[in-house]
């Protein structure tokens, strides 16, 4: 499977040699019709990755290839194969959605009727048919974002790149957003993406690469970065007012390595090698000791464990702006 994105050794330094490295020698390859999640802390070099993909920004050294073009060398044809949606939508508020949209694609060299028939497809696609006529400025945030992504693919381009692009959205905007994700793959085309919902990247990438401090730390399909970290998770949730000393104790016992204990769930987490047969084993003893359990589950790791394995830190989402009103 050829690539659609190929990154070698990309380097962004700001303020000379005294200065900043933003990134310090990336290396990225997106194979055609997947789905690539860039992943990493607040500052890890996340968004400078994808302007300098996206032709925004001219690294320091390295190179940049978007459907065989040389991003460096020729910025124009690389921008004909790229779709952008940045982390703030990007609209003419004075617009009406429509009016948005079919400004896109006369830009982008379509006739006022093709124009006017992409605009309209790409309104219904996004639940914003009943919208369309009303002035942009008058959307929810979560209903500009939308539009911001349809701008992005009018087009019909090679490679889509989204940058948090579900900022903003309710719940059922987030799956709305990942349902047309899911149809631009099938239909062949290559999306990388960057967000710190890590239950996103666990749904729609092929594969993951996370970033830390403008550096590859890690790279591979959810289930291979879950395997990194190791082992079944067995969470107690204690009633209220027991002996979270000797819970901690029984669970080390059981467990490998030191339990976590988090007060405000009252829950502790400890790692288990085999895990139904240990919670049976921990539950007896925690019985024995006079420990009341509320709950006990055995489950796999999750990206956010992961996530705080490999950079030290949680991840951080960026707020959700208030509940958005749905067309």
């Amino acid at each position: 499977m050829s690539a659609a994105i190929e990154v070698s050794g990309l380097v962004k330094e700001y303020g000379g040699r005294s200065g900043v490295r933003a990134l310090d020698g990336i290396d990225l390859e997106v194979p055609s019709g997947t789905v690539l999640g860039l992943l990493g802390p607040n500052g890890a070099g996340k968004t400078t990755t994808v302007r300098i993909i996206t032709t925004l920004l001219r690294p320091t050294s390295g190179s940049v290839h978007v459907a065989g073009i040389d991003v460096l060398r020729n910025p124009m044809g690389a921008r004909r194969r790229i779709g952008l949606s940045g982390q703030y939508a990007a609209v003419d508020e004075n617009l009406t959605g429509f009016e948005n949209l079919r400004m896109v694609a006369r830009l982008y060299g379509m006739s006022k009727r093709q124009a006017s028939i992409r605009a309209r497809e790409l309104l219904s696609s996004f639940r914003l048919t009943e919208a369309a006529d009303r002035r942009a400025g008058m959307y929810s945030g979560g209903m500009r974002r939308r539009l911001d992504l349809a701008g992005a693919l009018v087009a019909r381009p090679r490679v889509v790149v989204l940058d948090e692009p579900t900022t903003g959205l309710d719940p059922r905007g987030r799956r709305d957003m990942w349902a047309v994700i899911g149809d631009l793959v099938d239909d062949g085309t290559t999306v990388m993406l960057t967000t710190q919902y890590l239950e996103e990247a666990d749904q729609l990438a092929d594969r993951i690469t996370v970033i830390d401090k403008g550096k590859v730390i890690a790279s591979g399909s959810a289930e291979e970065l879950k395997s990194t970290v190791g082992g079944e998770r067995l969470t107690v949730t204690l009633a209220d007012g027991q002996d979270v000393r000797a819970a901690l104790r029984v669970l080390a016992e059981v467990g490998i390595g030191e339990p976590t204990h988090d007060p405000a769930s009252r829950e502790i987490v400890v790692v288990v090698g085999d895990g139904s047969r240990t919670m049976v084993e921990a539950l007896r003893r925690l019985d024995d000791a006079r420990v009341y359990v509320q709950d006990a589950t055995v489950h796999q790791p999750t990206l956010d464990e992961v996530f705080l394995s490999l950079t030290g830190e949680p991840a951080t989402p960026i707020p959700n702006e208030p509940e958005e009103v749905t067309a």
